[in-house]
């Protein structure tokens, strides 16, 4: 009976510290067993639709490097942020929450100029664009970006970051009426990060 006990006791010990794991705000998101899909590209984790590999079909230039590890797949919502200089609302700054799901839950990172992520366990990627792809001219363009990061984190071994599924987020249609005039563009986004072996 002692046995039973502590057998239930150890088990229920495991699933409560792992929830509250889980559920912490400066948790790793990344899963940690890892399988391979197609075009030699892997992920980790047991493959939740969430973690599903991107059709790129439209944008065979954003595919990850063959070889690449998909480590998250993580959403944004922000904006983007556009400044008038007199002929043009010139390039987006972004700022954006990057969450676990679509619905905004579980907050990972913060995403801000560079293009950089900081995420919450302590981590930062910078990225460089690499390609781009116009899929509905009603939002801003896919990207594919080279990455650097640093610190240690979710982040760690990010070499490369795929913009995808993006909603919003264009420059306004009409000028501004004064230089430096701020626009807020609210837009959404897929991103997901990879390492590379």
């Amino acid at each position: 009976m002692m046995n039973k006990t502590l057998r239930w006791f150890g088990r229920s010990l495991v699933v409560v510290t792992a929830l509250a794991s889980a559920c912490s705000k400066d948790a790793t998101v990344a899963p940690s067993s890892s399988a391979t899909t197609a075009r030699g590209v892997s992920r980790l984790g047991g493959g939740s639709a969430a973690d599903r590999l991107p059709d790129l079909t439209a944008c065979p230039q954003l595919a990850a490097p063959e070889g690449s590890t998909l480590v998250l797949h993580a959403f944004g919502i922000g904006f983007q942020i556009y400044h008038w200089n007199g002929t043009s609302w010139g390039a987006a700054t972004p700022s954006a929450t990057i969450y676990a799901d679509a619905g905004g839950n579980g907050e990972i990172a913060t995403h801000f100029a560079g293009p950089s992520w900081q995420s919450n366990s302590g981590s930062l990627v910078v990225g460089t664009v690499a390609n781009r792809c116009t899929v509905d001219p009603a939002s801003i363009q896919w990207l594919s970006l080279n990455a650097v990061p640093s610190g240690v984190g979710v982040f760690a071994d990010v070499r490369f970051i795929q913009r995808l599924n993006t909603n919003g987020g264009l420059a306004p249609a009409t000028p501004g009426t004064v230089i430096g005039q701020e626009a807020k563009v609210p837009y959404t986004a897929d991103y997901l990060f990879y390492n590379l072996h």
